[in-house]
């Protein structure tokens, strides 16, 4: 399994456009936002709490996460469909499903590195603080990843072409996020948006990263979203997922 992933992960930094742009997006919008003078000032509305603060921790955090699972993981699954890879596969001992396995970790790596760098520029150059919560926000990290990843397979099993996988990816990708407060901090979303929100996977990531990271736990209800969507996803994924 190791060699698999070593194998997959040289591949995988072959064409390192889409690892490179997952780290770089959310670093660009981290320093766009950081630019932004009414960004660096308290709001009454976010009780009390600078814009960057309230949206580093949830938006900018999950975004690497979401161009990974969403648009880089089902191209490459859907091209190795295509290309027969996956069929050569099933017909040795190592099986599909290792490979399936070695392209997840891959990409969450890449998500574990922006976030990372995230965290530390957001602290150095923006003064933003540091999860005071660590161990829960790396559970709901993790929770929220296993959730999208779980999307990100669901599109690869559904997708009839590998051209169309990140468009499906994408327009998936852009009303979730609106909904989880890339664009506008949720705070200041409708209420009806903000409860459509609470039941799809990347608001309550979101969210409760945001708690976790301020020191609280996070929601009963987002955690059981987030697990609900990977059950859900997961069962649907390994229902429809075509190795040919």
């Amino acid at each position: 399994m190791n060699k698999m992933i070593l194998t997959e992960a040289k591949l995988f930094l072959r064409e390192p456009g889409g690892p490179i742009f997952a780290i770089l997006l959310p670093l660009a919008l981290l320093l766009g936002l950081g630019s932004i003078p009414g960004f660096q000032e308290a709001s009454a509305e976010l009780g009390g709490q600078r814009v960057i603060d309230t949206q580093l921790p949830g938006m900018m955090v999950i975004l690497s996460v979401v161009t990974m699972a969403l648009t880089a993981l089902p191209a490459v699954l859907v091209t190795y469909r295509e290309s027969g890879v996956l069929r050569r596969m099933s017909t040795t001992p190592v099986g599909p499903a290792r490979l399936l396995v070695a392209q997840v970790v891959n990409n969450v790596a890449v998500a574990v590195v922006a976030t990372a760098l995230l965290i530390g520029l957001g602290n150095l150059l923006l003064g933003v603080a540091a999860p005071r919560n660590l161990p829960a926000f790396l559970g709901v990290f993790l929770l929220g990843s296993a959730s999208v990843f779980g999307l990100g397979l669901l599109i690869a099993a559904l997708a009839p072409s590998a051209k169309s996988a990140p468009g499906i990816g994408s327009l998936l990708m852009f009303p979730l996020l609106f909904v989880a407060g890339m664009w506008i901090p949720r705070e200041l979303l409708p209420d009806l948006v903000r409860r459509i929100g609470d039941f799809l996977p990347l608001a309550p990531f979101a969210q409760a990263l945001r708690d976790t990271w301020a020191g609280h736990a996070p929601q009963p209800l987002h955690l059981a979203v987030m697990a609900a969507t990977v059950l859900v996803t997961g069962v649907l994924a390994t229902r429809f997922f075509r190795w040919e």
